[in-house]
């Protein structure tokens, strides 16, 4: 085998380029300037400078969601590692492929405490797949190799990948190198398993479909599944754009207690319940508050998943890619597509007409009704417009109230919940897809944790309309304080000067005060937007509406409680309400 001498760096940088990684976020620092160095030589990657790790971290999660190619972060030790790691636990929870690659102490010199010197190593396994430490340099290809296979493989994540300065820095002899093969899909499902599946759904009566984001790519076996057996289909929170919100079996995000009364309804007998891709989590349940029946079918990449809230009848470990068309393929040799149930399509229809006829009715006082918000939003964006989503009360308007037409066109963040996430994965979305718009809904406590991001949003000309929803509140948590405590301790903010911000970050600004403006804005931002200069756009949103998910999220919770937690409750409210 010939040999050839070759820095780490320079091996970081092939393998890299092996995968097809083509962007890198993070910032330079003393033990990472070497492999910049090497990646500002590449004629296949980009290293972009963020304006802070967390953002980069988000930004690469963006990219991961909504693209072929893997986010990956170059940090430092310590600090840098520090601030990416709210990014990097989001990715981790909601099973999002990340490359971290963080720079090391040197490991060839006998001094302690160096610079940014910590165990990261211990840090890092709680919110990454595997962490990796390379040592000699004929380790990096191979492990960098082994950690991508780590990270998108399996229920996907982030893995961390230490890669010390000195090995960056000095060439040593390596072999052959390697060459990238991607790893196969999974094996599919035995036959008994899907004979199970498909015996339970053709007994069933009312089935019922609820997908999440483990079904991204199988929007063509979804619709096909649903409309043979004509079942409503509802989604989780991080899966709702899983399936386009115009088919006419499509009811919503949930199913119970918190959902919209569409997919209540929809789901009110179901005596089959398919669940694909989902973890049956706190959001997606609404706090654990659907009624899932005992002929629960779940397919499902991670066996852990299964039993673990709900029991189900038959649990299929495997890649929903190779389950479903396997699945489809069963049902329809066992059972004829059932007709066309016109009367459960205009029951659907209906009930969503009527839920945003609420909103219609409901009086803003001359704020921005959410509703006509969604709707101007709509009408002024294609179908494959990107909607990227923080955490927070609009989250749930859009959920309930902004229509996705287009699978896999919208992101939020989901369990790890990072306020702050949605101004930098904005930037990953427009690198992602930078021939359509991208949409950022956000508050304003969200906007203030990340908003300096913008700027590397205005340095890479990437127009991203930025929309914030300005109610001087927490607001999610702020509604969720005022009824049992008459009072909201820290939710509300203190004013910020949007524009001033704007003018900071280098983008435009707008300002929609009430409905009147809503179309003006829109498109004038969305001008700007298409010269390459992001926009922001001051909102006056009116959050005196509950949403059918807080609503519901309370109703469940409250009923949890014993008779004794119920009367200390409404004891407290009646005392705060009299002594204010």
């Amino acid at each position: 085998m010939g040999t050839m001498k070759k820095t780490g760096a320079w091996l970081a940088r092939y393998a890299l380029e092996q995968l097809g990684v083509r962007y890198t976020f993070g910032i330079p620092g003393v033990q990472n300037t070497e492999l910049y160095d090497e990646l500002n030589n590449s004629e296949s990657i980009t290293p972009l400078l963020v304006a802070h790790e967390g953002g980069g971290a988000f930004i690469a999660d963006g990219l991961s969601r909504l693209s072929d190619t893997v986010g990956t972060l170059v940090v430092v030790p310590a600090a840098g590692l520090t601030h990416a790691s709210s990014g990097i636990g989001e990715a981790f929870l909601d099973g999002v492929p990340m490359l971290v690659i963080c720079g090391g102490i040197r490991t060839d010199i006998p001094w302690k405490y160096q610079l940014h010197q910590m165990d990261l190593h211990q840090f890092m396994r709680g919110i990454t797949k595997a962490t990796y430490m390379i040592e000699r340099q004929e380790q990096i290809v191979p492990m960098i190799f082994d950690a991508y296979r780590t990270a998108t493989t399996g229920e996907p994540g982030p893995v961390f990948i230490e890669l010390p300065a000195n090995l960056q820095m000095f060439a040593a002899e390596v072999g052959t190198l390697p060459t990238w093969q991607a790893p196969a899909l999974p094996p599919p499902a035995s036959a008994s398993q899907i004979d199970a599946a498909v015996a339970l759904l053709r007994e069933a009566r009312h089935p019922a479909l609820f997908v999440g984001w483990g079904t991204r790519d199988c929007l063509a076996e979804l619709s096909a599944l649903a409309e043979h057996l004509q079942a409503p289909v509802a989604t989780t929170l991080q899966g709702f754009s899983m399936f386009p919100a115009n088919h006419p079996l499509h009811v919503g995000f949930g199913f119970g207690e918190a959902a919209v009364p569409a997919a209540r309804a929809a789901f009110a007998d179901c005596d089959v319940l398919l669940a694909i891709g989902t973890r049956f989590a706190e959001i997606a349940t609404g706090s654990y508050g659907v009624s899932v029946p005992e002929r629960l079918i779940h397919i499902d990449i991670n066996p852990k998943v299964f039993n673990a809230n709900y029991p189900a009848r038959v649990a299929i470990e495997g890649d929903a890619r190779v389950i479903l068309p396997q699945l489809l393929a069963a049902l329809r040799e066992a059972m004829p597509a059932a007709p066309v149930n016109s009367a459960l399509q205009a029951k659907i229809a209906a009930d969503k007409q009527a839920y945003r006829q609420s909103w219609y009715a409901h009086d803003s006082k001359g704020r921005v009704n959410p509703a006509r918000f969604f709707d101007a939003l709509r009408a002024a964006n294609p179908a494959e417009a990107v909607t990227v989503v923080d955490d927070g009360n609009h989250t749930y308007l859009v959920a309930e109230l902004m229509p996705i037409l287009s699978a896999r066109s919208a992101i939020v963040p989901t369990d790890f919940n990072a306020m702050g996430y949605a101004v930098p994965a904005a930037i990953g979305a427009k690198l992602a897809r930078p021939d359509v718009p991208v949409n950022c809904i956000i508050g304003d406590g969200g906007f203030r944790m990340t908003c300096m991001e913008i700027i590397t949003a205005t340095q890479n000309r990437l127009g991203i309309v930025y929309y914030v929803f300005c109610d001087g509140e927490l607001s999610q948590i702020a509604q969720a304080q005022e009824i049992p405590y008459n009072r909201k301790p820290c939710t509300v903010l203190a004013p910020v000067q949007i524009d001033g911000v704007a003018h900071a970050v280098g983008a435009a600004f707008f300002r929609i005060a009430g409905d009147a403006d809503l179309h003006k804005q829109i498109a004038a931002a969305n001008a700007i937007a298409l010269s390459g200069q992001p926009a922001i756009v001051e909102v006056a949103i009116d959050y005196s509406k509950r949403t059918a998910f807080t609503e519901g999220v309370v109703k469940t919770n409250f009923k949890r409680f014993t008779l004794a937690q119920k009367a200390r409750a409404i004891g407290r409210v009646l005392v705060r309400k009299i002594t204010g």
